[in-house]
């Protein structure tokens, strides 16, 4: 096992070791936690539905609004018949039809004047669905507002890392590409090694940084290859696929920057696995320059590779 030249330090990770895991990171840029013990009150509502998947929104907010049509309708049919003018129909499936329509119309104050409240109970229920509606719409405008406005980063990686030739050694490298057409400026980028090693008779995780040919970029119009040169002062000098096996190496990589067109901090997290380098390789050119001197970025070559030879 390799023996650290600098303290380790723990970047939130822990450095206990109670196991093997998959990854520190799923590919989707989350931490491969799952919380157990969480009650209701932990839960955050707008954090949820700021998040979820738009299909999924979408289908709670239809959901909500059918659910509360649904209850004051019932509302509207516990005061009996004639508190809602327009709503008689043959039976009763269809009277309460109406009246849910009835109901709709209230709570989104459309008000079509076919069908309406007649009498003090009814009106006192049409008064407090007008506020319930005026409070849910304001809620949801600010959910949808929020989910357009809310800087995300589309910051694709390449699938694997490699081990390239770097002047007269060999260096780790991967690649990043910004698949929007947003400008993300001042970007940086920091990558750690975590690997789990022996130390005073236990196993424990130890984490490194690496050092970067280049930690930060002021643009990103284009793909970006991370170099780590593979030195002497390296924590990767002298090892081997076997050996990066045994450690259960993985590197974690965390990227931030400044976007331009909202004007926030934006951030991405990936990390890759022993079992996702591939030794002797390089990557292919992603963007070339056409006859009308324009630069032609291929977002789709950001992980192709040719073979190269390692000294």
């Amino acid at each position: 096992m390799m023996i650290p030249e600098k303290p380790s330090f723990d970047p939130g990770l822990t450095q206990q070791y109670t196991g093997a895991i998959t990854r520190a990171i799923n590919a989707n840029g989350q931490f491969n936690v799952k919380r157990s013990g969480i009650t209701w009150r932990d839960s955050h509502p707008y954090l949820f539905l700021i998040s979820v998947r738009w299909p999924a929104f979408f289908a709670i907010v239809t959901a909500c609004f059918i659910v509360v049509n649904t209850l004051f309708a019932l509302a509207y049919v516990f005061f009996g018949d004639g508190e809602i003018k327009g709503a008689e129909a043959p039976t009763a499936a269809e009277r309460f039809l109406n009246i849910f329509f009835c109901s709709a119309h209230t709570l989104t104050t459309v008000g079509y004047g076919n069908m309406y409240p007649h009498g003090i109970a009814a009106n006192i229920i049409a008064t407090f669905e007008s506020l319930v509606g005026l409070l849910a719409f304001a809620i949801a405008t600010g959910l949808v507002f929020g989910r357009f406005s809310r800087p995300s980063a589309r910051i694709a990686f390449s699938k694997t890392m490699l081990i390239a030739p770097y002047q007269n050694g060999i260096s780790l490298q991967f690649r990043m590409v910004n698949r929007r057409s947003n400008n993300i400026i001042d970007l940086n980028v920091r990558v750690v090694l975590m690997t789990v090693e022996m130390l005073d008779g236990k196993l424990q995780r130890r984490f490194r940084p690496l050092e970067l040919e280049r930690s930060d970029v002021l643009f990103f119009p284009l793909t970006w290859t991370i170099v780590h040169p593979i030195n002497e002062a390296s924590p990767l000098f002298g090892l081997t696929h076997e050996t990066m096996r045994m450690l259960q190496a993985e590197l974690i990589i965390t990227l931030t920057g400044f976007d331009e067109t909202f004007g926030q901090t934006v951030h991405s997290h990936f990390s890759y696995r022993y079992d996702e380098l591939i030794w002797g390789a390089r990557f292919k050119p992603a963007f070339e320059i056409d006859a009308q001197g324009e630069i032609r970025l291929d977002a789709g070559m950001l992980s192709e590779t040719e073979p190269a030879a390692l000294p």
